[in-house]
């Protein structure tokens, strides 16, 4: 279900609610807009809205890690993995989990299963990317009002608080309730069933980053795929309007204004115009921008431009495509990483359904973006993607993966779980030397955390691992 019209109408006045979190988690004085005054629609309004634009500001942080993007300057810290601060994201990430919490508190104390359910899959997402960004994280102190230096959890056992988030999510979503949800939820306007498959999708996901852990079972990733996503139209994502639109696009608005940002990444274009790979991938004229002469030209990440004579122009985020049109949704998860998920949990064991589940990851993708009917079928026709079941290889499923889930932080959870190991992936040139060689795998946590908790703040470097890439 996409968002009407009657939404609209109330965003400007919901919004207001954004403030209520600020910084809340580590706050015990009386705050006048403490969410506990909110009514529940309210908050939902503000929570789903800013739930996607978490997702957008994730993918934002990792995407040059990626190979997405890259920097038009030489040596940028987002491209040579520096220690940067995402204090920001990190702040966004709390402000709705502490709303979250607000919201499910007066659900659970009206009887209304609905919101309550919803709100647990919502925290199990936003708490999910900030273990997958962090590692160690505060929860458990972190909503209770009584400290202002809230311990660190376990990023293991946070990980166990996700999937049980999401199991009672779920279970409150099949149950009868006293309010139901309708247009003040941004990403369903109410649908309770696709509530259910979202829940099942999240849950595919997040079992999915611990194969390889002790506990892991594909069955329990199978069965959560099973009852997700079944088509597009379930695809959990925000639509935009005139007056709030799409922030893929205003960075591409940003670049055609000369205020550079939004140049893709030279891996990602060489991944589908035939350098990586033997097959043309006809989705790329639908991603990305073109130079003036029409071709596809890449940055390589770490070294920009590079001097005279070879600057020149370069691909970048152009506005008006599928991801960066005004209106374009922030997709949160979709039916093709869906299928991608259902094929790998497969293939060790049925070979035949991961086949057919990575190609129905294709299929959709493609959809998505209105490749057209005879382009579809040329590529799909390929013997480089339709390989055939028993050719199959777990490097297909992340390709494929890799394209469909472009600008997504997903992509940063499987590049880190396969060790970086896309085709023909090089590190950035003028690699962060304290790294040595080796590739980020955390972000590190804030300067403001730091200044606000530090006796509690983990002592990590960039390449300790989250628990389940260890």
């Amino acid at each position: 279900m996409k968002l009407n019209n009657k939404i609209r109408a109330i965003l400007g006045a919901s919004l207001i609610l954004s403030a209520s979190a600020c910084e809340s988690f580590l706050d015990v004085n009386e705050n006048p807009n403490n969410p506990e005054d909110a009514p529940i629609a309210g908050l939902m309004t503000n929570i789903t809205y800013e739930t996607s634009l978490n997702v957008f500001r994730s993918g934002s942080a990792v995407s040059n890690y990626v190979q997405y993007l890259a920097s038009p300057n030489p040596d940028s810290g987002s491209d040579t993995m520096e220690r940067l601060d995402f204090s920001g994201t990190w702040f966004s990430l709390y402000n709705v989990m502490t709303d979250l919490n607000e919201m499910n508190k007066k659900a659970e104390a009206a009887g209304s299963l609905h919101y309550l359910g919803a709100g647990q899959i919502l925290m199990a997402l936003n708490l999910g990317m900030t273990v997958d960004l962090f590692g160690n994280v505060p929860f458990s102190e972190s909503f209770n009002f009584t400290t202002v230096t809230p311990a660190y959890d376990d990023d293991q056992v946070l990980y166990g608080n996700v999937i049980s988030l999401l199991d009672q999510g779920i279970a409150n979503l099949k149950g009868t309730t006293s309010i139901s949800i309708g247009n003040d939820d941004f990403i369903y306007g109410g649908d309770v069933s696709t509530w259910i498959k979202f829940g099942n999708t999240l849950k595919a996901r997040y079992l999915i980053h611990t194969k390889g852990k002790a506990g892991y079972d594909a069955n329990q990733v199978l069965t959560a795929a099973a009852a997700g996503f079944t088509t597009n139209a379930d695809n959990a994502q925000l639509e935009f309007f005139e007056q709030r639109f799409n922030p893929w696009a205003q960075v591409a608005i940003n670049n055609a204004n000369l205020l550079l940002g939004g140049w893709i990444s030279e891996q990602f274009i060489q991944a589908l115009d035939g350098t990586s790979y033997p097959t043309v991938d006809p989705r790329l004229p639908l991603m990305v921008g073109t130079t003036n002469e029409g071709e596809f030209v890449g940055t390589v990440n770490g070294a920009g431009r590079g001097n005279a004579p070879e600057q020149g122009a370069r691909s970048t985020l152009i506005a008006g495509q599928y991801y960066t049109s005004t209106l374009s949704p922030l997709l949160i998860a979709t039916y093709a990483e869906l299928k991608f998920i259902e094929a790998e949990a497969a293939f060790a064991t049925d070979k035949p359904k991961a086949y057919d589940s990575y190609l129905k990851g294709i299929s959709a993708h493609m959809d998505m973006l209105k490749v057209s009917a005879a382009d579809k079928a040329a590529y799909l026709a390929a013997p480089s993607v339709s390989m055939g079941a028993s050719a199959l290889t777990l490097d297909d499923i992340f390709k494929e993966k890799y394209v469909a889930m472009f600008l997504h932080p997903e992509t940063w959870n499987d590049a880190r779980r396969i060790d970086y190991a896309y085709k023909n992936f090089t590190p950035p040139a003028n690699l962060n030397p304290n790294l040595s060689g080796s590739l980020i795998r955390r972000l590190a946590y804030p300067d403001s955390e730091i200044s606000r908790n530090g006796s509690n703040v983990p002592s990590v470097t960039l390449l300790d691992r989250i628990w389940w890439n260890q």
